[in-house]
């Protein structure tokens, strides 16, 4: 299990652009796929963005790709989502996920066994 905090979530205007972080646990984090998730009220939990720690791969869910980028910092075991030109559809708890890769098939929630405890981002039109 590896322990992870989001922060950096608040409300802002369409058009504007937010950085939400996620610190890890000290481990290493090589074996690992790290992942931005959301839910939005009614909704399912949806995959956004993952970086696999060790080569620095990164996916992209169609809906943001070209406005969010993945990224990360290995002295400071912690990844980041800089998220540009916002929508209103964007609004949504922010889940930061773990996994080790070789679990990992399809980007989905249940691939993932650790889970941060979220970061509100709301996006007022």
């Amino acid at each position: 299990q590896v322990q992870l905090v989001e922060s950096g979530g608040g409300l802002v205007q369409a058009g504007d652009s937010l950085r939400v972080s996620c610190a890890a646990s000290g481990r290493t984090l090589s074996d690992y796929i790290m992942g931005w998730f959301r839910q939005a009220p009614g909704k399912e939990r949806e995959f956004v963005a993952a970086i696999s720690w060790g080569s620095g791969i990164t996916y992209y869910a169609d809906s943001v790709k070209g406005r969010f980028i993945i990224s990360r910092d290995n002295a400071k075991n912690t990844v980041y989502l800089q998220m540009n030109s916002l929508k209103p559809e964007d609004t949504a708890v922010y889940y930061c996920a773990a996994a080790l890769r070789w679990v990992v098939r399809n980007m989905r929630p249940s691939d993932f066994g650790s889970w941060g405890q979220g970061t509100q981002v709301t996006v007022s039109s």
